[in-house]
């Protein structure tokens, strides 16, 4: 049967994100699947490139590794059967993303003025709010190549990013890491593009805070833009 690990970072404690996360909340409810394995750091402080390429290099067998927010609801009851069949396609999928990519881009969404990309280069569909099912994000039609990926929701076989020795730059702790996963994946030939997939995230991001603006320079200085 195959595995899909599900590896993801709270700062909850281990009975609190599986009472009150989206993330915990949701994995109870698909917990009959046995396909599923959850790999959470719980009460977490580092990074989520630290969390996420322990689940990469870890010798545990999970065929398939799902990247995730813990402020995300899972609402698709056929999770593990998109999962597969989206990585069957491409290499990484998720569930937004940008057909191109821009020098200074800021964002898989936004360009350098922090304004949205055109329509036809964004690909997919995102729940946003507090509670499931909510408000829906429309980006563009479903599925479609990419070149980045909202790091939302990452999903991948474990073995073609072992093989290919793809993983998360530690530079970039909270932000940036998925833009930066998405051009080493495609710098090493992999193919990315986004699945149909029902979820939805409950946080808008933290753009333009210090953090965020400390991780932009030392992105802009690694890929020399």
């Amino acid at each position: 049967m195959e595995s899909i690990g599900i590896v993801s970072a709270t700062r909850a404690t281990q009975a609190d994100f599986w009472e009150k996360s989206p993330l915990g909340v949701s994995l109870r409810r698909l917990s009959r699947d046995t396909r599923l394995n959850a790999c959470i750091a719980f009460e977490n402080r580092r990074g989520l490139p630290d969390v996420y390429n322990e689940a990469i290099h870890a010798e545990f067998a999970h065929d398939y590794l799902v990247f995730v927010h813990d402020d995300v609801w899972i609402q698709d009851l056929f999770f593990c059967e998109q999962v597969i069949a989206g990585c069957e396609v491409f290499d990484v999928i998720g569930v937004a993303g940008n057909r191109a990519r821009s020098p200074g881009q800021v964002s898989w969404a936004f360009l350098s003025s922090l304004s949205w990309d055109d329509g036809p280069n964004l690909s997919g569909r995102l729940g946003f709010g507090d509670q499931p099912f909510g408000d829906i994000g429309f980006f563009g039609s479903v599925p479609a190549p990419c070149e980045l990926l909202d790091g939302v929701f990452l999903a991948a076989k474990k073995s073609i990013l072992r093989r290919q020795k793809v993983q998360f730059d530690p530079r970039f702790d909270f932000d940036f890491y998925d833009m930066d996963f998405c051009r080493s994946a495609r710098a090493c030939g992999l193919r990315l593009g986004t699945w149909t997939i029902s979820m939805s995230h409950c946080s808008g991001g933290t753009y333009g805070s210090q953090r965020w603006i400390d991780s932009h320079q030392r992105y802009i200085a690694k890929w020399g833009e």
